[in-house]
């Protein structure tokens, strides 16, 4: 385990050139979404959610149910469009993203466009800038090798690409997008609380807020499942400061507070950690991963 300096499309963009140039005598692999087998468990999160409305009897078989998901590197998303063309009756499957809007700036108009500032937000898993699946997510809606090669390519030289119209059609019937900033994370965080007595993280909050939006903006009155992503004990101080607590703690007191205040206990793998010896500490630069990893 090692630390890079940098933000996460520095990072990715180091693992994939390791990929690329390889390592002697090493075999290779990933567990984010840069493995397509990473959305072969994600996909099955769909028909279980689907599955639990029916069993409720909140749906009939054969219903059609929209996905908001909190989205960064386009691959829990891209698992729902999966399991879509895999016979699940899905609706629309919404991107949520944060201040970081590359992903919601392109579905709605087509032009993919990284050159922008990267934004340093409480729901630091979406904050990217290169979406690593959407290359994916190209390829299937047009089967076309060669334009998706010359797209990527053209991302990577100039920083923007295009889609033709009828890329752009498929994919305004299959998706819509909107975004959430800071702000508005937390008075989702404390209105879910508040209304729902539902704990959310900084991502799952985005989630639900553009869930909030699509409907105000299109009146589907679908069911709607709004993947949670993660626990809010990974981010204590900003879901603490959401409800108006003092945040002025180290982050053991930060949980220890989350749950006295809330009931929601802390996740097995948390507690007891802080006693546990730090066993990783190296701290590499971004130009430095691929010697690093050829020295293990």
């Amino acid at each position: 385990v090692c630390a890079v300096e940098g933000n996460f499309d520095d990072a990715q963009t180091g693992v994939k050139n390791i990929f690329a140039a390889g390592v002697e005598g090493k075999t290779l692999s990933t567990a984010n979404s840069i493995n397509i087998g990473r959305l072969a468990p994600q996909i099955t999160y769909y028909f279980k959610a689907y599955a639990d409305l029916l069993r409720r009897g909140q749906i009939q078989m054969g219903d059609k149910v929209n996905f908001s998901v909190p989205t960064g590197n386009f691959g829990d998303i891209l698992a729902g469009y999966i399991a879509k063309k895999l016979g699940l009756p899905v609706g629309r499957l919404i991107c949520a993203s944060n201040a970081n809007n590359v992903l919601t700036d392109f579905i709605q108009t087509g032009t993919y466009d990284r050159r922008r500032p990267l934004h340093k937000t409480i729901s630091p898993s979406m904050d990217i800038l290169v979406s690593s699946n959407l290359e994916r997510l190209l390829y299937f809606v047009s089967g076309n090798t060669d334009l998706v090669a010359e797209l990527m390519q053209k991302l990577n030289t100039e920083g923007f690409y295009t889609v033709d119209q009828e890329m752009k059609k498929v994919i305004d019937k299959e998706f819509w997008a909107g975004c959430c900033d800071d702000e508005k994370t937390r008075k989702t965080i404390a209105k879910v609380w508040q209304e729902q007595k539902y704990l959310c993280d900084t991502h799952t909050a985005a989630g639900w807020a553009v869930a909030e939006e699509y409907v105000a903006a299109t009146g589907d009155t679908a069911p709607m499942v709004v993947l949670s992503t993660a626990s809010p004990y990974k981010f204590p101080a900003a879901v603490l400061s959401s409800l108006e607590e003092n945040t002025g703690l180290d982050e053991w007191q930060q949980m220890a507070r989350l749950t006295e205040l809330t009931g929601v206990a802390i996740p097995g793998n948390l507690q007891g950690l802080q006693e546990k010896k730090e066993l990783h500490t190296d701290v590499i630069g971004k130009d430095h991963m691929h010697a690093y990893v050829k020295a293990i």
